[in-house]
Parts: C-alpha cells; structure tokens; sequence
C-alpha cells in the first residue's frame, strides 16, 4: 500500500471562518461540519478539518497549495478582490508581488487564525 495523507486539523479561532475562508480563495467547498470539525477537501482527496480552539493556544503553521496555472490566476483575483495582503516570501518583506520560483508562480498569505499559506504552480526542486 502507498501512503498518503488523509487529512489533517487545522487550529483556528473560528473553525467555520477559516474554513470559508480557505475554500474561497482557493475556489473549493466548505464540507459538512463533523464533530467539531469543518472540513475543506483538496483536490487530491486531503482533508483540512478546522478546528477550534483558544486563540492563544494556536501556533502558526504553514499550508502550501499546488495549483494549475488557471486556478492560481483564480485564486490570486479572489485574493486581491478581498483586500487579502499577499506577499512573494514567506518572510512578508514583499508585499503585492508574486515568486517565480521553480520555473513557476507562487505567493504567500496569512488565514485569520494566522497560519501562513502558500499557492504555487510547481513543486519545490520541479525546474
């Protein structure tokens, strides 16, 4: 059997915030909430199951999204119609712009739990 990765929680101060929050710029469908999960299904069957919890206890985590070229320009105009700050690292010292990393597109942003994520059009190493 090959692994894979089924899903996975995500901390958040509104479960139901960040999850709507995260499909919609990403274009996917908040699911049907379970337990006190909300959960938004990728593309390649992973689950983010948002959870929440104490603000306080959140740690930032990182989320990165491999996109087709198409859904990327999608989600960048959502973003930028949001008023969502984007940045081209992960540092955030270049606000508004994009990266041309690996021969592809990518940009970072943060959900309102804090946790930085990323959209990308190749993997890391592809070019």
């Amino acid at each position: 059997m090959t692994v894979q990765l089924n899903h996975t929680i995500v901390h958040a101060r509104d479960h139901r915030e960040s999850a709507e929050f995260l499909a919609g710029i990403l274009g996917l469908e908040v699911g049907t909430p379970w337990g006190p999960f909300i959960p938004v299904a990728t593309g390649n069957g992973v689950t983010l199951d948002f959870a929440s919890i104490p603000a306080e206890s959140i740690v930032m985590q990182h989320y990165a999204f491999l996109l087709p070229d198409e859904e990327f320009d999608a989600a960048l105009a959502r973003i930028e119609a949001d008023g969502v700050e984007y940045f081209a690292d992960p540092q955030m010292r270049l606000p508004g712009e994009i990266n041309r990393h690996h021969g592809g597109r990518g940009l970072y942003f943060l959900d309102p739990a804090g946790h930085g994520m990323e959209i990308i059009t190749r993997p890391y190493g592809s070019h």
